[in-house]
């Protein structure tokens, strides 16, 4: 299994915390996020390899942050040569760029660099190799009005997702996706049918609505914490809980 973290973004509603360090590099109660999803990957025994893909203003930072440390798996820092918020590839446009540059042939764990939570990842991985189809992670946000930030699910008694809202004004559930996907092997070749089409190369909620309509989607809901980094709120709501809980 590879491991994808999306660490692309320019992080503007951050600013100036994110002038000169990408999102991914802020601290949550005394650790990098980065560091945080790469510790949960070091939890995956059949994680050989990690991919970060980010942009041209943080290829370098993130490389220099890399350097003095060691994980269990080579971590390859991809540059999507980007410059700005406005020529952006986007998180699906940053994925097929992976696929296609270093066409990893094996299942894929791809995390939102701006992304932390605390279920077991190996029963996710578990859960998404039962079922051999894109899993998503997905977490009950329990408020109509919150839903409408979010990329919406709903799912069958089987978990399959049968519904997939980008940022919705009237939400149908409240299941959120979190920015962590489980992509199978054999499901790779799909994202190139999916760059063909003239949907939206930006959120991944847009591919995973696609694959619900023409393949099979499953969701993983889980309860354990969940913290989505967007702003400085959410970054300093997420910093006062891990500093609380001490881990």
């Amino acid at each position: 299994m590879k491991g994808l973290i999306l660490a692309a973004g320019y992080g503007t509603r951050l600013y100036p915390l994110t002038l000169d360090r990408p999102k991914p590099l802020l601290e949550v109660g005394g650790k990098t996020i980065m560091g945080r999803l790469l510790a949960k990957l070091e939890q995956v025994a059949s994680c050989d390899e990690v991919y970060v893909v980010t942009n041209a203003k943080f290829f370098e930072v993130i490389n220099k942050w890399k350097e003095d440390k060691t994980f269990g798996f080579p971590v390859n820092v991809i540059n999507d040569l980007t410059v700005s918020n406005e020529d952006r590839l986007g998180a699906i446009g940053d994925i097929n760029l992976v696929l296609r540059e270093k066409r990893p042939g094996d299942d894929l764990l791809i995390m939102a660099g701006d992304n932390l939570f605390e279920f077991e990842i190996g029963d996710f991985i578990t859960f998404a190799q039962e079922k051999g189809h894109l899993c998503i992670a997905l977490f009950d946000v329990k408020d109509n009005v919150l839903a409408r930030q979010y990329g919406i699910v709903s799912l069958d008694e089987g978990q399959k997702v049968v519904d997939f809202q980008e940022k919705p004004a009237e939400p149908r559930s409240t299941l959120a996706s979190t920015g962590i996907y489980y992509l199978p092997a054999g499901k790779l070749q799909t994202f190139d049918e999916y760059m063909k089409t003239g949907n939206s190369k930006d959120a991944p909620g847009n591919f995973v609505k696609w694959m619900s309509e023409n393949d099979k989607v499953y969701g993983f809901v889980f309860t354990d914490g969940w913290y989505d980094i967007g702003d400085k709120e959410s970054l300093k709501n997420a910093d006062m809980e891990y500093t609380r809980k001490g881990i």
